[in-house]
């Protein structure tokens, strides 16, 4: 699979903070699993024949959930997940179609069960993301030699306490808190006190607009690291953006995922103290400082979605071509306000360094036009010399739409914000029902537009 990787080799610049992104090579899949979702028109003994079809071709069926079809009252649609690597899914498959609307294929891996017509598997509902939210780089202690706290045992340790967190978190459950020893809290401070001071001259009005509430609402201050559950809280009542805890690095596909349910997986452990200014993976001080408070603006909360979006189902090529969007933007983007340079991106929020240099005139701007963007390619291990620049948001937010149209993928995704899930829309009727419920909010402005104007 060419995905992006992340070289092992990290940047040795005294006194600045300097992250990768939060993504990594994809891993191979183990499931070795598929999921099938169909609608049955309610009937006596239907669910049991459709079973039987399964059972007949010894597809081993894992987990099954119904519940009520949409603008169907009379119908009822099927979410399972069955074995793919014995028995004869294709044939199940083909027979299943004579008993059920609407059956539709997702497997994580196409190559297991080929010929079977199917979409690659994605998370359709926010609590799938369990599925790959361990799937990461290293795990815990698991640190490079040049890696600053690789010869700290204790440090090491402490690593493995947060990656445990992560690793037994399931979607619903409240984060754990961590008390933090007043060694990292002292590494915070540093950190925390070299960044406030350039926030009103170096980043975006809406970064500065945010920030204030954080501190009176989620205990952003230097002598205190916040927690990432009143965090969560406090996004979700912005923007329906939450948190959730992972203890390293994704892959691009899965980490872009998340951002589709309006999910950031965020670390929880800190820089070694050793190296104050300077990480050679996210941590929290880069998540909370450079990630979080725009999250909270509607505007940039919904360009990072359709950047989760637009990955869900694509092919690999793509893939990486949004990973490389999402650096230049979420990461290190700048744009134009009041005819001045600001930084939104949260490699720069969260470098001192760097977000004095990226608004000097030593690098290069260049409007960001997705198609020209996602194929520049940029180092890892030191200042950008190129950053993209955006007009605004909602500009950015328009232009990465457009670019998402032209994703080889035979349908489109819709995100549910009431039941937190992806809809696939492929077919006629699926249309149809995105058309009522445009109907339906487009009578609710123009009701709003005549109370208004009266």
């Amino acid at each position: 699979m060419d995905a992006l990787v992340i070289p092992a080799k990290k940047p040795k610049l005294d006194g600045e903070i300097k992250t990768a992104p939060t993504y990594h090579h994809e891993p191979k899949d183990k499931e070795g699993s598929t999921t099938i979702t169909f609608t049955l028109k309610e009937k006596v003994g239907i669910l049991a024949s459709a079973l039987n079809v399964l059972q007949s071709h010894n597809v081993n069926l894992h987990h099954i959930e119904s519940r009520p079809a949409r603008n169907n009252p009379e119908s009822f649609e099927f979410f399972i997940a069955c074995d793919n690597t014995t028995g004869g899914l294709k044939q199940a498959i083909d027979d299943l179609r004579n008993y059920s609307e609407n059956l539709t294929v997702l497997a994580r891996n196409p190559s297991k069960s080929e010929g079977t017509n199917e979409i690659p598997w994605f998370p359709r509902r926010i609590k799938d993301l369990d599925r790959f939210a361990n799937q990461i780089l290293s795990y815990g202690s698991e640190l490079d030699s040049d890696h600053p706290g690789f010869t700290d045992p204790v440090y090491r340790e402490r690593r493995k306490e947060f990656a445990d967190i992560a690793f037994h978190y399931k979607f619903g459950q409240p984060i754990p808190r961590i008390e933090y020893t007043s060694a990292e809290r002292k590494t915070w401070s540093t950190v925390f006190k070299s960044l406030v001071d350039l926030y009103p001259t170096h980043a975006c009005r809406q970064f500065n607009h945010v920030f204030p509430l954080l501190v009176d609402n989620c205990g952003f201050r230097e002598d205190n690291i916040p927690q990432l559950q009143d965090i969560s809280e406090f996004l979700k009542d912005c923007t329906g953006f939450q948190l959730r805890p992972v203890a390293g690095l994704l892959s691009s596909r899965d980490f872009l995922a998340g951002l589709a349910f309006r999910v950031f997986h965020s670390t929880q452990y800190i820089r070694h103290g050793s190296k104050p200014m300077y990480t050679p993976e996210p941590d929290v001080c880069h998540e909370l400082l450079g990630h979080v408070p725009l999250f909270a603006d509607p505007a940039f909360a919904q360009f990072s979605q359709e950047i989760g979006l637009a990955s869900l189902g694509s092919p690999d090529e793509f893939v990486k071509k949004l990973a490389t969007l999402y650096w230049f933007t979420v990461e290190f983007g700048i744009c134009r306000q009041e005819g001045e340079l600001k930084a939104y991106g949260a490699g720069l929020l969260s470098s001192f360094g760097e977000l004095e240099y990226c608004l000097s005139d030593k690098p290069e701007v260049r409007p960001f036009e997705p198609e020209k963007t996602c194929v520049q390619n940029y180092p890892i291990t030191s200042f950008q010399p190129i950053y993209f620049v955006a007009d605004s948001f909602e500009d950015a937010k328009i232009k990465l739409k457009h670019f998402a149209a032209t994703i080889p993928r035979p349908f489109s995704v819709r995100y549910n914000p009431y039941t937190q899930s992806v809809e696939v829309i492929n077919s006629k009727e699926q249309v149809i029902n995105l058309t009522k419920d445009i109907k339906g909010d487009l009578s609710l402005l123009e009701d709003a537009l005549s109370r208004v104007n009266n």
